[in-house]
C-alpha cells in the first residue's frame, strides 16, 4: 500500500503524511506541499532539478492512490554559464627578410634599439638557423615581441 499504513485515515490527511515523508526523504527538494481536489493532488514546492521534482511526485504517487497527480514544484534554473574570457589580443608576428650585409645585431638594432638582443631573434628561428652568425640572404626570420 505504499510508504503507509494507510488503514482509517482520510485521502488529506494519507496525502499530508505522504508529502511530508517525501519532502523530508527527498534530497533537492524543499518545501514540498499540497493542495487536494477531490482525488486529484498539486505538488508545489521547490526542488533543485527536474529529475528531484519528478522523483518527489513518483514517491507520492507510490504512497497515494491518487486519480491524478500535478507535478507544480518549481524548478530552480540553471545557472547561466560565466561567459567565455575575451581571447588575448594575438599580436601579429613579424617577420624580417634578411638583405645582403646583414647581422643578427643589426636586425635587432633596427627593431629593439640594441644590437646586443640578436640573441631573442636567434632563439625565435631555431627551426632554421643553427648558428646566430650564419644567416643567408632571403631567409624569413621572425621577430618576437
Amino acid at each position: 500500500m505504499g510508504l503507509f499504513d494507510l488503514f482509517g485515515k482520510s485521502f488529506d490527511q494519507q496525502v499530508q503524511d505522504a508529502v511530508n515523508e517525501v519532502g523530508a526523504t527527498t534530497p533537492g527538494v524543499s518545501g514540498l506541499r499540497a493542495d487536494v481536489r477531490g482525488k486529484v493532488i498539486t505538488l508545489k514546492g521547490k526542488a533543485e532539478s527536474r529529475e528531484a521534482a519528478n522523483l518527489a511526485m513518483q514517491k507520492v504517487d507510490q504512497a497515494v492512490k491518487a486519480d491524478n497527480i500535478v507535478n507544480a514544484i518549481e524548478v530552480a534554473k540553471a545557472p547561466e554559464p560565466e561567459p567565455a574570457p575575451e581571447p588575448e589580443p594575438v599580436a601579429e608576428e613579424r617577420v624580417y627578410e634578411v638583405v645582403a650585409g646583414d647581422t643578427l645585431g643589426a636586425i635587432s638594432q633596427k627593431y629593439y634599439g640594441k644590437a646586443s638582443a640578436y640573441m631573442k631573434i636567434f632563439e625565435a628561428n631555431r627551426d632554421i638557423l643553427d648558428n646566430p652568425d650564419l644567416i643567408k640572404v632571403g631567409q624569413k626570420l621572425k621577430i618576437p615581441e
